[in-house]
């Protein structure tokens, strides 16, 4: 019950939060901080090694985090001397990785079941699954359709869904191993190489709470809510004085 975390990038789109933390420290609601909240899931959900990938401002997290023993989780660090994008960081530590594991995101604020989504990923056989979610996106517009020059359809301001990744993935370690190490490689890199080997990734489906936090009306959404998301987010844990007074 292995998982990696994402944890190196520089959070450039979340400043100026992100200006003196990195972007896995930032906090929600009054005690935690995001990676805080992750590791307790995790510990939670069985896991009982994780490994950081960082980067940008990784003294800050290697500090908060130690060991991991205040989570009953072993932690190890890996290290980016230069950014590696997101399957980059894995390819520098495959040789110390279990056959299966889990990889995510370290500003994920997400009820995901993560035993449930390796075990999905095992027992379908993928090389790799991505967690998916279908996201709403309102079109300020209206938006038509031409044809020659005429209009065909209008319609007014509609809403779309797309599936979007979570950035929550599961991975065999073999899937790594043709790729070099110590250069930039993304997922999108990845997904796109398998297709093309006819090797398909799996999605597994997911319609409960997610956000990524990497924008900040995404992250003073999460923090004007947290109360509410507490118990879904962090079973059993008692809320804040300041939310009870």
């Amino acid at each position: 019950m292995h998982a990696v975390i994402l944890a190196g990038g520089r959070g450039v789109r979340l400043r100026p939060y992100t200006t003196a933390l990195p972007k896995p420290l930032v906090p929600i609601g009054e005690e935690y901080a995001i990676l805080d909240i992750i590791l307790q899931q995790l510990g939670m959900r069985g896991f009982d090694r994780v490994t950081l990938a960082i980067g940008h401002l990784g003294s800050l997290i290697r500090a908060f985090v130690g060991d991991g023993s205040r989570w009953n989780i072993g932690v190890d660090y890996a290290e980016e001397k230069t950014p590696l994008s997101t399957i980059g960081p894995l390819l520098n530590i495959v040789d110390l990785l279990p056959e299966q594991f889990l990889v995510m995101n370290g500003d994920v604020l997400t009820d995901l079941d993560y035993t449930a989504l390796l075990d999905h990923h095992i027992a379908c056989g993928a090389p790799l699954t991505v967690a998916t979610y279908q996201r709403k996106v309102k079109i300020d517009f209206g938006t038509l359709s031409t044809e020659e020059g005429s209009i065909v359809d209008f319609v007014e301001k509609p809403e779309l869904s797309y599936g979007v990744s979570m950035g929550v993935y599961a991975m065999a370690r073999k899937t790594l191993t043709p790729y070099q190490r110590n250069v930039p490689f993304g997922l999108d890199e990845l997904v796109l190489d398998l297709l093309s080997r006819g090797d398909k990734p799996a999605a597994y489906e997911f319609g409960g709470y997610w956000l990524d936090i990497g924008r900040p009306d995404d992250y003073d959404d999460a923090n004007r809510n947290f109360e509410r998301l507490r118990p879904m987010l962090l079973p059993g844990s008692a809320p804040t004085t300041a939310a009870t007074s």
